[in-house]
């Protein structure tokens, strides 16, 4: 099995993947309760929130459009900077709502004063942030822009994505002030796919009892009606949950500030070698902890390395859409370690020799 160096799936220890070998239990029973309750206490340490985190069975896109339907009245400001910012923009379409993208060069990241001045156009009451765009490996500074909001536009809603970076890089969602941060199982909290999680303020909440169509699935009111109760409102991925639970386990007693300082090592090491064999996609200042986008500047043949680590039991990812062949990514989060990267740097290098 090779060692997944991409931004996700990402590895899974033995311990969680094993957690997931515990008979079924019934969705609406004590056992199940127990473990929805054992797990709300330690999402709200990873999410840095004293507030609710909504356990969902889908991908981070789901909860992207639980965002959307449930955070935005009337018009919604997309910043766009990759892939998967260009996808939520799409998904506010596909869910009838205004929306405006922000567009911004790829490998740049979205500011506080490029938001504030869109927002001068007036009309708006949310916006929707990429905090770590997977595509280009670039962090937005959703501190200083959520602090830049408040500041000027109060009234706005802050959605954020953070689905590779949740659980290896901070995001303090109370003391920024955010209203929904979500991510996925299987990037830093290197959980198997098929969880999505969402921090919800309360202000979200009440916003949403005050939109229509908000539909079923992704209904923020229905999520929070069963939640109290230490339920879902259909049948949850139990099995994951178990897994989550390890997971969690181990990222608590981890501890996530030696956590975020491991990944940042690993990113500082990571750019430092794409520098000297290299380049950097991402500006100088605004490069991600989790992933880091190399510009193939050597035009290595991507497929053909991925093969010859694939041999050598690692994986890595190509560019994504529009930017493949042209960069690659190596991930580091989650279960990789230092020593992990250097054998996988080690074995580039030899490629490339």
């Amino acid at each position: 099995m090779a060692r997944l160096f991409m931004p996700g799936p990402t590895d899974v220890h033995p311990d969680v993947l094993a957690a997931q070998n515990q008979p079924l239990i019934g969705h609406r029973g004590q056992d199940f309760e127990a473990l929805f309750a054992r797990l709300q206490p330690k999402l709200r340490q990873v999410f840095f929130t004293h507030s609710r985190v909504y356990i969902s069975t889908s991908s981070g896109t789901g909860l992207q459009e639980a965002a959307i339907r449930n955070g935005v009245a009337r018009k919604v400001l997309c910043a766009v900077n990759g892939s998967f910012s260009q996808r939520w923009y799409e998904v506010a379409v596909a869910n009838g709502k205004e929306a405006v993208p922000l567009e911004v060069e790829w490998g740049k990241a979205v500011k506080p004063e490029m938001i504030a001045e869109a927002l001068q156009a007036g009309g708006f009451d949310a916006i929707t942030v990429v905090h770590n765009e997977t595509s280009t490996g670039v962090v937005s500074p959703i501190k200083d822009i959520a602090a830049r909001l408040h500041d000027r536009y109060p009234d706005v809603t802050i959605l954020v994505d953070a689905v590779s970076s949740l659980g290896g890089d901070r995001i303090d969602f109370d003391a920024w002030g955010l209203d929904v941060l979500l991510t996925s199982s299987q990037k830093c909290l290197a959980v198997p796919p098929g969880l999505s999680f969402a921090a919800v303020s309360d202000r979200v909440l009440a916003k949403a009892k005050t939109i229509p169509a908000r539909g079923l699935y992704f209904d923020f009111v229905d999520l929070e009606k069963y939640l109290v109760k230490n339920q879902t409102p259909a049948t949850p991925a139990i099995s994951l949950m178990w897994a989550l639970d390890a997971a969690l386990d181990r990222i608590l007693a981890e501890g996530l500030e030696a956590r975020f300082t491991r990944h940042a090592r690993m990113a500082d090491r990571v750019r430092s070698w794409a520098q000297q064999k290299f380049d950097l996609f991402a500006e100088a200042g605004y490069r991600s902890q989790t992933v880091t986008c190399v510009t193939n500047t050597r035009a290595v043949d991507v497929k053909a390395l991925n093969g010859f680590l694939k041999s050598r039991g690692m994986q890595i990812s190509d560019g994504y859409g529009a930017l493949k062949g042209k960069t690659f990514r190596i991930a580091h989060m989650g279960e990789i370690q230092l020593k992990d990267v250097e054998e996988l740097l080690a074995l580039i290098d030899e490629f490339i020799a």
